[in-house]
């Protein structure tokens, strides 16, 4: 794997340790991604989006589990091509960013489909280590690299990136150093797009069930009104905020019935349906220098 900077440098706190933990450990949460995964060979590590298809629950019942499993990785991709469409007009030339990339699902996916430079970044060095093995054995390591980095302090030139994004990883940080640390990276005019799930204002308070999923996850869900005061503060102007709640509820209804439901789907599921947790995309541009 590239590192740029040495591992002190990288896990500067020990919650940044401890959430590295997390993932190097490989717990039941990564064993899903592992067993959807496992479809295709895209590694995903966030959740799913759009109509499911239901015949899945029917048919045969010792093959319903696989088809399940398929069902749910063709949402998960699905939500990862939504977050593509809106990185803007990319070419061979430009480099992109996935801030938190996991295992590399997406970064894999937006070199298909641009024949671009990706550098995907992670503080886990265990899926920083597998996704560059992928790129190797997918003969796309010359374009497609993965450092264990800190998305908050990349190393990086300033004004390298076209477009960055993060997929359900800004949980994990301080908007405001992150939002910093995109806009010092991307180019003028460059794209940041942002799937994240994030508290709801106008509830309220903190609910019972973000407050279970922050605990589970070892999270801190942001409030929606701090992603756009974080932009703001850093020369990211939105230009488009999709509510991809009502999309996302039928992923979460489905995985219900998987056998690898890990107990987080009613927490999901009660958030989203009383309004407390929101599922937002943004797409913002980089103004000035």
């Amino acid at each position: 794997m590239t590192a740029l900077h040495p591992e002190t440098d990288v896990l500067r706190t020990e919650y940044q340790k401890s959430v590295a933990a997390y993932w190097n450990n490989n717990p039941n949460d990564a064993r899903v991604n592992t067993v959807l995964g496992e479809v295709d060979g895209l590694y995903h590590h966030h959740y799913g989006i759009g109509a499911p298809d239901l015949s899945v629950l029917e048919g045969p019942e010792d093959t319903r589990q696989e088809r399940l499993v398929k069902e749910l990785h063709r949402l998960e991709t699905a939500q990862a091509d939504l977050l593509l469409d809106h990185l803007g007009d990319i070419g061979p030339d430009d480099r992109l960013m996935d801030g938190g990339s996991g295992r590399g699902g997406t970064s894999f996916m937006a070199n298909q489909r641009f024949g671009c430079r990706m550098d995907g970044v992670t503080i886990s060095e265990y899926q920083a280590g597998l996704a560059n093995d992928q790129a190797r054995d997918r003969g796309a390591a010359d374009k497609v690299r993965f450092h264990f980095e800190n998305m908050l302090d990349t190393g990086f030139e300033s004004g390298v990136m076209r477009g960055i994004w993060t997929n359900e990883t800004t949980m994990y940080v301080d908007l405001y150093e992150l939002f910093a640390e995109f806009s010092r990276l991307l180019k003028p005019g460059g794209r940041y797009v942002c799937i994240t799930g994030c508290s709801n204002d106008v509830f309220g308070a903190r609910s019972a069930s973000v407050s279970w999923i922050d605990a589970r996850y070892g999270c801190n869900i942001h409030p929606r009104s701090e992603y756009f005061k974080a932009m703001a503060a850093n020369n990211l102007v939105p230009v488009s905020v999709t509510d991809l709640t009502p999309d996302t509820i039928p992923y979460w209804e489905l995985r219900t019935h998987s056998e690898l439901a890990t107990g987080v789907e009613e927490p999901f599921l009660t958030s989203y349906g009383e309004g407390s947790f929101q599922y937002l995309m943004i797409a913002a541009d980089k103004v000035g220098r």
